[in-house]
C-alpha cells in the first residue's frame, strides 16, 4: 500500500459510503466528483484524473487533464482508454479520484468505463454506474454508446 509523502505510514483507501466513492466489483474504490462543488470532508486524493476541456485546478496531489469537452467524448479516445487503465490500476491501493465540472455526464462516463474495466459488461455498466454512483450519470446518447463500445 503506498505511503504519504509526509510520513511512512500507509495510507487508507476510501470508504466505502463516503460521497462520490464507487467500489467496483473487485472491491477498487475510486471517488467521482464535480470540480464546481467544494472538496469533500475526509482525506484527499493521491492521485486525479480531471476530465475538462482546459487545464485542471492546481491541487496538492499528483494529477493530470484528460481532454474532455462537457457533454461530448474524450478528445482521443486511445488516450482516454489508456488513463482509465491506469486509474483502474491505481485503483487497487490508491486513493484515486476521476472529475469532472458537474461530476455527472463526463465523470459517470469514466466511471462506467472503470466498471467495464473491472468485469462489468459494456451493456450493462451505464445501469451500473447509476445504482452505485449517481442515478443521472451518463448524460448524453453518444456517452452511453461510448460507454457500450468500451472494452476490457
Amino acid at each position: 500500500m503506498p505511503t504519504s509523502p509526509d510520513d511512512d505510514t500507509a495510507l487508507p483507501p476510501w470508504r466505502p459510503g463516503d460521497p462520490g466513492v464507487v467500489v467496483l466489483p473487485s472491491g477498487r474504490t475510486v471517488r467521482g466528483r464535480g470540480l464546481r462543488r467544494p472538496l469533500p470532508d475526509g482525506p484527499a486524493p493521491e492521485y486525479g484524473v480531471y476530465l475538462l476541456g482546459t487545464a485542471p485546478p492546481e491541487v496538492p496531489w499528483e494529477a493530470r487533464l484528460l481532454r474532455w469537452p462537457d457533454f461530448r467524448l474524450p478528445a482521443d479516445r486511445e488516450e482516454a482508454r489508456a488513463v482509465l487503465a491506469g486509474v483502474w490500476e491505481r485503483a487497487a491501493g490508491e486513493r484515486v479520484e476521476v472529475a469532472c465540472g458537474g461530476g455527472r455526464g463526463r465523470t459517470g462516463t469514466a466511471l462506467a468505463c472503470l466498471a467495464v474495466l473491472d468485469g462489468v459488461p459494456p451493456d450493462r455498466a451505464v445501469g451500473w454506474v447509476r445504482r452505485h454512483y449517481h442515478p443521472r450519470a451518463v448524460e448524453t446518447p453518444w456517452q452511453k454508446r461510448y460507454v457500450r463500445r468500451f472494452t476490457a
